[in-house]
């Protein structure tokens, strides 16, 4: 027993290293899952290495259907996404199904703008996720108000014959007729018709019969034309003489002939310039005119209404106080040059005298 005992105290310290290693293992608490500073799983660390992170601004779609007030399909209506953003804008046209399609728009508030000819504009808002393929709900589009604008624009007559009425209201003075001035350098050219109103309105005032008597009268105190002899008789005949002048020189170069020339019988104020400039305008009017069609040309109407009724005047003047053709035309030349006078009068003091002048500005320089 005692060898036995020995033998057993000597087992028993053999194995005692191999008994307190166990002992304190045993001793530990159990470490649970999740708790504490783990170390990480090498494979599920390389697993997750592998995986992206997700996209946040994958752009999406946009799609819907348009029809009219009775739910018919429209086509071609054009389909204008706007972003709060401000960023690029896209559109789209619906097709014959009224389907439309917006691809690749970037996520975030939209407004759709949605046009038609003959339909009301109709617009839809809404929010696009990422990546998201959006379905507008259906848009129906109500037909557009009629709306007939009528503009009157009054024809070209109709503002020339208020010209002429305004130019009727044109006297010297506010008694002597100044008829053929337009102070309107772009006033509208006068129709046919118009042309013959105003040489009308020009011989029968009253004050062309006054003048034409005083032209008489002086006539008459010098004796001129003296085949009229004197007396009351030969006051009505030079009268006559005078007035047929007057009638036929306003009509025959004032209205005949500017109408088959198409030119405009007025004279037009300049009234801006240098006064060399304003001088040389007015001497060369003349001898020149307006044209209906707004450019200036030779004043045919003039030059031959004065020849025409230097002719004319041969049929009733006295046998020996009838102008021959060389006197025709030298008388011509003097009316060309009173022309010319009266012009300058007009351009640097008729206009102060003349009374109802309508507010027109002068032609520049």
């Amino acid at each position: 027993m005692p060898e036995y005992a020995a033998w057993a105290f000597w087992l028993s310290l053999a194995l005692l290293p191999f008994a307190f290693p166990a002992a304190a293992q045993s001793q530990q608490p159990p470490i649970s899952p999740g708790a504490g500073s783990a170390q990480p799983d090498p494979q599920r660390t390389g697993a997750s290495a592998n995986e992206q992170p997700p996209d946040h601004r994958l752009p999406g779609s946009i799609t819907g259907t348009i029809v009219d007030p009775t739910g018919a399909t429209v086509a071609g209506a054009r389909v204008r996404i706007s972003h709060r953003d401000q960023s690029a804008e896209q559109e789209a046209l619906s097709g014959d199904d009224g389907q439309y399609s917006l691809p690749n728009v970037t996520p975030g508030p939209f407004q759709l703008t949605i046009t038609l000819v003959g339909f009301t504009t109709q617009a839809s808002s809404g929010i696009l996720r990422s990546g998201e393929n959006y379905t507008v709900p259906q848009i129906a589009m109500p037909l557009a108000t009629a709306v007939t604008e009528v503009r009157v624009v009054p024809s070209r007559v109709e503002v020339a014959e208020d010209q002429i009425k305004a130019q009727e209201k044109q006297r010297v003075l506010g008694v002597v007729p100044n008829f053929y001035v337009s102070y309107d350098h772009h006033a509208v050219p006068l129709a046919p018709k118009q042309k013959f109103e105003l040489a009308w309105k020009t011989t029968v005032d009253p004050v062309s019969f006054g003048v034409t008597g005083a032209i008489a009268g002086i006539q008459q105190a010098q004796n001129d034309f003296s085949g009229y002899g004197q007396g009351a008789q030969g006051y009505g005949k030079r009268f006559g003489a005078s007035y047929a002048n007057f009638l036929a020189s306003t009509y025959i170069g004032g209205a005949i002939l500017p109408s088959l020339l198409k030119q405009d019988p007025r004279y037009f104020y300049k009234g801006a310039g240098s006064k060399r400039s304003r001088v040389l305008y007015a001497i060369a009017n003349s001898v020149i005119c307006k044209g209906d069609n707004g450019h200036w040309q030779a004043n045919y109407s003039s030059i031959l209404g004065s020849l025409a009724a230097g002719g004319i005047s041969n049929l009733y003047y006295p046998a020996k106080n009838r102008d021959g053709a060389e006197l025709t035309f030298e008388n011509t030349l003097i009316g060309i040059s009173e022309s010319a006078a009266v012009n300058l009068l007009q351009e640097f003091f008729i206009r102060k005298l003349t009374r109802n002048i309508p507010n027109y500005e002068p032609v520049s320089p």
